[in-house]
């Protein structure tokens, strides 16, 4: 490992697709060898890569200025042409809705076939024959129909259609939930086109799995344990939860945090009721105490039970301070930096990933915020190309050479063919339609390269609180006035007391 490279650093392979096979053919576009061909146009034999992107390409073509495939080599001065300027004879329309591309079945593109599979799956005994042709309208409106061809030859999957168009199940989020256990990621993956279409409602996908996961956690519960937990549950966690997810705001943070202190809270209720035959209502400061004096501090995690249980009056003699970490972990500066050096110009990353990191390191942002950004947080000035993005208040300028990073995201961000092609308002796209990429996605991929989370995102609030005051810092950043400060304390920067000096003579 070089001196220049960040330490711990354990690069991906980020070439995609598989290895190029040898062959006897070599292609006249690309110049590699190939085992075969796929087409002879004018300039020569074409492998099957070279082919594909080729009937994919759309464009008006530099000869003929007309909008349509360009399947040709680039003019001399311009793009690839069309078909009847680059000399090549074959007829690219698809003899049933006459679009230009590449034939998927019989002379008819994967739109067509698509359709054509739909029907004799979903319109052979309909029980509602509307509702079936509303699916089939609304899996062939993929931007890349190919992925809904695959996806549908599961046997799980065809069942799952099969059921909705025939009336088994109703076309509902109930009757999604139906078939979670025989088709998992399939519903949930139906689920979420539906909803993107509009035929469905929005249904915050973590909070209905919040309530199935807390009455799973509850059944096995001894009626001691499980009567306390559940109310806690529902009343407070649920309950606040269900107030506050919106489709602009999903319940993945607030869900997140709730199973942690629900899952400490049935450890220790569980532990109570074997080891002291007590209960939530009859426990005492002591039990409190020797439970997180001899365990590991995610213990701390049922403060907010007993903060509920007073509220509530099931017990009011427990108290539980505010758990104060006894170390902060941060990263060297120059580690800092070379962190920031690789993500900005190496290939250790792809390109997303490569931006999810830069904005840790540069701007201390928490991944399951960044995870949530949308595009019309960043801001590109029309006169001079500046570009900004907001985090909190207002927005703040983004510096070269990570400006251009960004740019080159906005312009290529990927899972933008998952649905249709509805604009989709993330910054970091999911697999899933209309949903933004998990923060665990990102967390994983960052931790793999051997970065830091922590540390990292603590440094770089650091340095932006050695040189400008936490209240300016909240507002760029988007944290709260109180976190800004507590963080300016905890690394002994002057700006905790600034507002002192301004108020003397």
């Amino acid at each position: 490992m070089t001196a220049d490279l960040p330490t711990g650093l354990t690069p991906r392979n980020t070439v995609r697709g598989r290895p190029r096979t040898t062959g006897s053919v070599r292609c006249a576009r690309c110049g590699r060898n190939a085992g075969r061909t796929r087409a002879t146009w004018p300039e020569g034999r074409i492998c099957g890569p070279c082919f594909t992107v080729a009937t994919r390409t759309h464009g008006t073509c530099p000869d003929c200025k007309r909008h349509r495939l360009l399947p040709g080599p680039p003019a001399q001065d311009g793009g690839p042409r069309c078909a009847p300027c680059a000399g090549i004879l074959h007829d690219f329309h698809c003899a049933r809705c006459s679009r230009e591309g590449e034939f998927y079945r019989r002379g008819i593109c994967a739109r067509c076939a698509l359709r054509d599979d739909l029907t004799a799956l979903l319109l052979t005994n309909p029980a509602d024959p509307t509702t079936a042709n509303r699916l089939i309208d609304v899996l062939c409106q993929a931007d890349r129909p190919e992925s809904i061809i695959t996806w549908k030859r599961s046997a799980k999957v065809q069942t799952l259609l099969t059921a909705v168009a025939s009336g088994q199940s109703p076309l509902t989020h109930e009757g999604l939930d139906g078939h979670r256990a025989t088709a998992g990621r399939a519903a949930d993956h139906l689920r979420a086109l539906l909803v993107h279409h509009g035929l469905l409602p929005y249904q915050d996908p973590y909070l209905t799995r919040f309530e199935t996961w807390i009455d799973d956690k509850i059944r096995p519960l001894s009626a001691e344990v499980a009567k306390p937990v559940e109310h806690f549950a529902k009343w407070h966690h649920l309950r606040r939860i269900r107030d506050m997810a919106t489709p602009d705001k999903t319940a993945q943070r607030p869900v997140h945090s709730a199973k942690q202190e629900i899952t400490e809270t049935i450890k220790f209720l569980d532990w109570l009721w074997q080891t002291h035959t007590r209960t939530a209502a009859t426990c005492t400061q002591q039990d409190v105490d020797t439970w997180l004096t001899t365990g590991p501090t995610t213990r701390k995690a049922i403060r907010t039970f007993f903060v509920f249980a007073k509220k509530t009056g099931t017990n009011m003699r427990v108290e539980i301070g505010h758990y104060a970490a006894r170390n902060r972990p941060a990263l060297p500066p120059e580690q800092r930096l070379a962190w920031l050096r690789e993500l900005l110009t190496g290939t250790s990353e792809s390109l997303p990933y490569r931006v999810a990191g830069t904005l840790l390191l540069l701007y201390a942002q928490p991944l399951v915020r960044v995870a949530t950004l949308r595009t019309d947080a960043v801001s590109i000035n029309a006169t001079t190309g500046a570009i900004r993005i907001s985090f909190g208040a207002h927005p703040v300028p983004v510096p070269q050479p990570f400006a251009e990073l960004l740019s080159q995201h906005v312009q290529n961000r990927p899972n933008l063919r998952t649905a249709s092609r509805a604009e989709i308002p993330w910054l970091f796209p999911g697999t899933r339609a209309g949903q933004h990429l998990h923060p665990n996605s990102i967390m994983d991929r960052l931790r793999g390269l051997g970065l830091e989370l922590l540390g990292a995102r603590n440094t770089a609030l650091d340095e932006h609180l050695s040189i400008t005051p936490p209240p300016l810092v909240a507002d760029a950043l988007g944290y709260s006035y109180q976190v800004a400060f507590l963080h300016a304390d905890a690394a002994g920067e002057g700006w905790s007391r600034y507002v002192d000096l301004k108020a003397e003579p």
